[in-house]
């Protein structure tokens, strides 16, 4: 299944990629053509993203998947129950992560999302 970018992976995208070093701006750059081809099947809000390589260029990280950004999540009582990761493959968005650490805080994209806007820092 393939779906365009939903606002919620788009906006937590822009909320995790806010640096404005050479690598943020490049992936940032990339959003506008992402679309996600698949989903975790536990509801945490995981994406896999993919894009058409020829319309953007890929940002200066090198070969291979890296962690190219991530963001600890703190509610607004200063618990941290997970992050955001987000990784590229050689240059490129290519997944959305939504950990938890919590067995007591529901973490999930809408959560992460709430949170990141928020503006909570641990």
């Amino acid at each position: 299944m393939i779906e365009r970018l939903p606002a919620d992976v788009s906006e937590v995208l822009a909320l995790v990629l806010d640096q404005d070093d050479p690598v943020h701006v490049a992936l940032r750059a990339q959003v506008p053509h992402l679309r996600v081809t698949g989903r975790c099947g536990c509801g945490c809000g995981t994406a896999d993203l993919a894009l058409d390589t020829r319309s953007v260029e890929p940002a200066p990280v090198g070969a291979g998947r890296f962690v190219a950004a991530e963001a600890v999540l703190t509610t607004e009582t200063g618990a941290c129950p997970g992050k955001v990761l987000v990784f590229t493959e050689d240059g490129y968005l290519s997944w959305l992560e939504v950990c938890s650490w919590s067995d007591d805080i529901e973490v999930d994209l809408a959560a992460a999302r709430a949170w990141l806007r928020a503006g909570h820092r641990p």
